[in-house]
């Protein structure tokens, strides 16, 4: 992103506080596995207790420290959340991007393709290929990015169609331009509001998606530590230590929360410049 980009992002108040708040969950999730007071499969104390001096938020369902287990389990859930969206975009961009460019048999031959994906519940459509190829990090991966490809390539195929009949994007053509010139000078530039603010979207939906499967347990596996598998190992305990439950589910709404923030106010900077 433009330096342009983010000083239009810190000037809206929703930029500033999605910032901040994308600034210390990072922080947490890299920085807090240097900080956290004991190992991630320490046994701290009883299960399920309270804060205690030993474990300021209190232990999970096996005794350990929730509070280790939050600083060590924000790593996981931004490389795959980060992971997930890279691996989306790298597959729906010249999707999306060609198919509204070339139109004709192309463009009916990959959007019904891509109706396929759609027609299949999300959850559904994870557990299926999870179930059928195995229980591991790079299947959860993948699983999560069929889940939100069908989507993306929708979003950036109608875009793209849109501003592929206009002048400049003709002019182009007459010209003699090769295809891949013209997409990447003529027609992403054009989308990329589009592009940035549905990546966002897509980034919140893979943390999401991938924190569901760690709930569900298709995902990663105990001992790991990650926000998601949290929420899920310690459901049974909410009564006795909230705070097992709540402070990774904070953390997760936090991160997806601050992303939406910043991608709206870079659309709506987007708005302000061009009504200048």
């Amino acid at each position: 992103m433009k330096n342009s980009s983010l000083r239009s992002i810190a000037k809206q108040r929703s930029g500033q506080t999605g910032l901040v708040m994308l600034i210390f969950v990072i922080a947490v999730a890299l920085l807090g596995r240097f900080l956290s007071p004991h190992s991630i499969t320490d046994i701290v104390g009883m299960p399920g207790s309270g804060p205690s001096s030993d474990a300021l938020l209190g232990t999970d369902g096996l005794g350990r420290d929730v509070l280790s287990r939050v600083l060590h389990g924000g790593f996981t859930v931004l490389w795959l959340g980060a992971t997930v969206s890279i691996l989306t975009y790298l597959v729906a961009l010249p999707i999306g991007l060609f198919a509204g460019f070339k139109r004709g048999r192309w463009d009916t031959w990959l959007m019904r393709s891509t109706d396929v994906l759609l027609a299949f519940p999300a959850l559904l459509l994870v557990l299926v290929f999870i179930t059928a190829v195995g229980t591991q990090i790079w299947v959860l991966v993948v699983g999560v990015m069929l889940a939100l490809v069908g989507s993306s390539i929708r979003i950036i195929y109608s875009a793209t169609l849109e501003v592929s009949t206009r002048g400049y994007v003709e002019a182009a053509i007459a010209r003699g331009e090769r295809t891949a010139w013209i997409l990447h000078h003529e027609v992403l530039p054009s989308i990329s509001s589009s592009v940035i603010a549905d990546a966002g979207v897509r980034f919140t939906y893979a943390i999401l998606g991938i924190a569901a499967m760690n709930f569900l347990g298709v995902g990663l596996q105990p001992p790991a530590a990650d926000w998601g598998l949290m929420v899920a190992e310690n459901k049974m305990f909410i009564q006795v230590n909230l705070l097992s439950v709540l402070a990774p589910a904070i953390l997760l709404a936090l991160l997806t929360i601050s992303v939406n923030l910043i991608a709206d106010a870079y659309m709506q900077g987007r708005k302000d410049a061009t009504s200048r």
